[in-house]
């Protein structure tokens, strides 16, 4: 028998389903998990940030690289914890997954790790933009858990967050530590 946070998380999933799981949010979570699967998306415009910004590009590699721990720190987690994705008739599974583990949700984990640090670095809040369709998108999917969303993005803020202190807020938001370094700033 499975445990009773276990049937509330699949009756809160399967809520999920019944109530928004219609071919339009099923087509956008989609094209969500593919841009977040191994957060190649989120790399992908970290590059890019450091290709533009050719000022703050250490910055934006760091964001990247911020990006990039994230995700790896979700699949170890995976690997320890083994929590296997939610199986029950109540739930439709709708799209593929590279693995069978579910806790915690690398895709949540590394969309807030990026909205963190992309959004110091444009000096803009994006969590709220980004954070809550990610992790919406993995239950309209039915490929995790409620609370592997909620601890997916737990770590990843964790992770950008941290970054974003070590280095202080602002220098990952108007200027590098190299260009504070040269007008004589700590």
């Amino acid at each position: 028998m499975a445990p009773a946070t276990d049937t509330q998380e699949i009756a809160l999933l399967a809520a999920v389903q019944r109530r928004i799981a219609v071919p339009r949010v099923v087509a956008a979570a989609r094209g969500m998990s593919r841009f977040g699967e191994h957060a190649l998306g989120w790399l992908a415009l970290g590059v890019l940030g450091a290709l533009v910004d050719r000022r703050r590009r250490r910055d934006w590699l760091l964001a990247a690289a911020t990006v990039a721990a994230a995700h790896g720190t979700s699949i170890g987690l995976k690997r320890v914890v083994r929590r296997p994705r939610p199986r029950d008739e109540s739930v439709i599974v709708l799209a593929g997954t590279p693995s069978q583990l579910s806790f915690p949700s690398s895709h949540a984990a590394s969309t807030t790790a990026a909205a963190l640090v992309y959004g110091g670095l444009l000096r803009r809040r994006l969590a709220p933009l980004l954070v809550p369709p990610m992790l919406l998108s993995r239950l309209v999917l039915g490929v995790h858990y409620p609370s592997d969303v909620l601890a997916g993005s737990m770590l990843g803020a964790a992770i950008g967050a941290g970054v974003r202190q070590r280095l202080g807020d602002d220098s990952l938001g108007a200027h590098s530590h190299r260009d504070k370094l040269r007008r004589g700033q700590r």
